[in-house]
């Protein structure tokens, strides 16, 4: 059995800082005016990197995903920063809204998971990129600014475990 390529390493670990994320900014296309970014709470985060969103039928993003399926998203949870690009899908599965239903989201939906205005938001990301200075990729990260301060130059940050990007 080989083992894996250092891209699908770091698509893996990618999806894997992915997985750690509450929140992330959405930016939808507005067409003639631009972009259009929210918070939005994160539903849930499939092993391939789908992204779920719990949003109302009704809103601007809704209108948006429509008019242009290609999304943004970036996010940052502590010292681990991600930007995904992707393509967003709008879907009404109502088992697939009650598997997902978390009882915070009762603060956007006061009729809970069964609330007919609830539409989910699936993001299939297609390529990303990450940051992440947490844990001993923060360490190797310092050991580098440190190096570089002393020698006068800039810190290496080669893709590998510090930054990569990703096609998905």
């Amino acid at each position: 059995m080989n083992a894996p390529s250092s891209s699908a390493k770091q698509a893996q670990h990618f999806i894997a800082l992915l997985k750690k994320l509450q929140n992330a900014m959405l930016v939808t296309h507005t067409g003639e005016h631009g972009f259009h970014a929210r918070p939005m709470a994160l539903a849930d985060v499939e092993d391939d990197g789908r992204l779920w969103f719990i949003t109302s039928v009704d809103t601007a993003k809704v209108h948006e995903i429509e008019m242009d399926s290609q999304v943004h998203i970036v996010a940052q949870e502590g010292q681990i920063f991600l930007s995904l690009s992707g393509r967003a899908s709008l879907i009404g599965d109502r088992e697939k809204i009650a598997h997902l239903w978390r009882e915070p989201f009762r603060v956007w939906f006061p009729g809970g998971k069964d609330d007919p205005n609830i539409e989910l938001i699936a993001v299939r990301p297609e390529r990303g990129e990450f940051w992440d200075n947490s844990g001993k990729q923060g360490l190797k990260y310092l050991w580098e600014s440190a190096k570089a301060y002393v020698s006068g130059t800039t810190p290496d940050t080669e893709d590998g475990d510090i930054h990569g990007a990703v096609r998905l």
